[in-house]
């Protein structure tokens, strides 16, 4: 008798939009954008919530020289993990760093310090955000949540992570698949 392979339709490259019954602080009201995701886990980035500290001040932190007109967006919180390490999500370039990783045709994810200097003096990305920590998932634990229905899916769009505020990326989000998030029940059940 042959056994069954578990397979996973990877989520790599998708939104992941928290429902609201998921019970997890670090989640409530997210929206994940998934980074890589195979039968050995998950990692993604949350791209929607800020914390109250400036770009610049990882300039300073590092030491980078920077332009004046530089760093003044919010560093984003990219997850519960790792929250001292950084991850810049930007658009595709044809400039390279690195550790530049492409995620998709037109999103690729950098870890380096590289990056971090041409941001501070106006020559990196055109679009990019900087997080710090990450969101993952052991094998087989995205999936129970997917069935638990902590977590609604969806194909992403750089669109949606780059030129959408940032407090209205989830509504965006969801209003890609045809949803208003105002209409989803804590209560939603298995069909």
């Amino acid at each position: 008798m042959e056994s069954k392979k578990h397979t996973v339709n990877s989520l790599k490259d998708h939104f992941l939009l928290a429902m609201p019954s998921l019970n997890d602080p670090h989640f409530s009201d997210s929206l994940v954008y998934i980074c890589e995701h195979s039968q050995n886990g998950a990692m993604g980035l949350k791209v929607n919530q800020t914390l109250d500290v400036p770009v610049k001040a990882i300039f300073k932190q590092l030491g980078l020289k920077y332009d004046n007109n530089s760093g003044n967006q919010f560093i984003f919180d990219g997850g519960p993990v790792a929250r001292d390490r950084g991850f810049i999500l930007h658009q595709s370039s044809e400039e390279s760093w690195e550790s530049t990783v492409a995620i998709s045709e037109d999103i690729c994810l950098t870890a380096s310090k590289d990056i971090l200097g041409d941001i501070a003096m106006s020559k990196g990305p055109s679009n990019a955000i900087v997080t710090l920590g990450y969101s993952c998932w052991d094998a087989g634990q995205l999936e129970q949540e997917l069935a638990d229905n902590s977590w609604l899916t969806m194909p992403s769009s750089s669109a949606i992570i780059f030129n959408i505020e940032c407090h209205k990326r989830a509504s965006a989000a969801a209003s890609s698949i045809g949803l208003d998030l105002n209409m989803l029940s804590p209560d939603m059940g298995h069909a």
